[in-house]
């Protein structure tokens, strides 16, 4: 495993490329929650506070229109574009200073949002030309280990700063993370051809690539079981202040129990590759879902113990899924497909994690935590057992369009 990572930190592009992601995700968790802190200052509304998060997750609804740009320009020039983009789209925030200007912040969310779907599918593209395709596993393990890490420094950053110098100063360090992060997209050395035009229209070319991402029977499996997945920990997760008030703890242990699931999400991500090369991407995905079974399960226990070796066990389980399912759209789809299934997939995978809050939300207020989390593990055992079984594998023909 060791050398493995090795030869993926030896890698002059996916060392770069991996440092962008880190560097602009350093940013992006930061400004993430003092958005809501900003807003709920110069509100003091909750409600405006939440609509923060809704604005940075609604373009990911049309997150394969929005996708399909990937596929009609070389990714790197565009990642480069897209980054600058965001660090001048920053600078707006400049002029928030009252409530009555607070339209401004949710307008550049909402753009942030809609330029994160578009590089994350031109990352996902440009990753398999980096590292090549028997790498992509380890690549996304290590960099899904630097986010679930910068999770855990980067809002206290950005908090602390929020509280010393305001908003617009949270705002320009993200706007320099973007900045630094295009001039790192700017020195890789990755050779694309200009993707060719063809006739079909921007509607058409997304619906090409949901079509191939469904149609595969490698792929669809594990994509629609780590979409459920999400799902159900959007659930579960709406539950944590019940779980925390039945340890008998203030709402603050909440960070602890995060802060454990974030070392554990780290650890497995490192460890991604190797496994993935030992039991299969299917085998691994379904693994680290049954693996959450537990963990919610644990979580209905009135014990600190289980409650932080849940966390630990969701923390483990979770990326497991995710990490697999985009690993096999790299591997599996053509280079001028690869855009678009990404972008689908990733709108399938995380969207239903807003739809899990809002579900869970409103399941927290009329049934007990207790009895509402083993029936979260038995429905997550039932998403992971398809994943044990062999695909099976039709032989088709694909000519994708550019």
């Amino acid at each position: 495993m060791t050398s493995t990572i090795a030869r993926v930190l030896r890698n002059r592009d996916a060392s770069l490329l991996l440092g962008a992601v880190v560097v602009s995700g350093f940013g992006s968790s930061a400004m993430w929650l003092v958005s809501g802190i900003w807003v709920k200052e110069l509100t003091g509304s909750d409600g405006l506070a939440a609509l923060c998060a809704f604005a940075l997750w609604a373009p990911a609804l049309i997150g394969p229109l929005l996708g399909t740009i990937a596929d009609r320009t070389r990714r790197r020039p565009l990642l480069v574009r897209t980054n600058l983009a965001l660090g001048a789209l920053l600078t707006c925030l400049l002029f928030v200073d009252s409530a009555g200007t607070l339209w401004i912040l949710f307008a550049v969310l909402f753009l942030y949002g809609a330029f994160g779907a578009v590089t994350d599918a031109a990352e996902a593209a440009l990753v398999t030309a980096a590292v090549g395709k028997d790498l992509t596993g380890d690549f996304n393990g290590l960099r899904m280990s630097a986010n679930e890490g910068m999770k855990l420094i980067a809002p206290l950053v950005g908090a602390g700063l929020f509280a010393a110098c305001g908003g617009a100063r949270v705002a320009l360090l993200d706007a320099a993370t973007f900045v630094l992060a295009a001039g790192m997209f700017t020195l890789l050395r990755v050779r694309e051809s200009t993707p060719v035009r063809t006739a079909a229209d921007w509607r058409a070319q997304t619906a090409e690539g949901a079509r191939y991402l469904w149609g595969n029977a490698r792929l669809r499996p594990l994509v629609v079981a780590a979409g459920l997945t999400m799902l159900t920990s959007g659930v579960s997760g709406a539950t944590v202040y019940a779980v925390v008030e039945g340890l008998g703890r203030s709402p603050a242990y909440t960070g602890v129990l995060y802060a454990v699931q974030g070392a554990g999400s780290v650890a497995v991500g490192v460890a991604s590759g190797a496994l993935m090369r030992r039991f299969g991407a299917r085998r691994f995905g379904g693994a680290g879902i049954a693996l959450t079974a537990l963990a919610v399960v644990l979580h209905s226990l009135p014990y600190d113990v289980t409650a932080l070796a849940g966390s630990l066990a969701n923390g483990l389980g979770l990326p497991c899924a995710l990490i697999a399912g985009m690993t096999t759209v790299q591997r599996e789809t053509p280079g001028a497909l690869l855009g678009r299934a990404a972008a689908t997939a990733n709108t399938l995978m995380f969207t239903p994690t807003a739809l899990g809050i809002a579900l869970g939300a409103a399941l927290v207020e009329t049934v007990d935590y207790r009895l509402l989390l083993p029936v979260l593990a038995g429905a997550r055992l039932l998403i992971a057992a398809p994943l044990f079984k062999s695909p099976s594998v039709r032989a088709t023909s694909h000519r994708p369009s550019a």
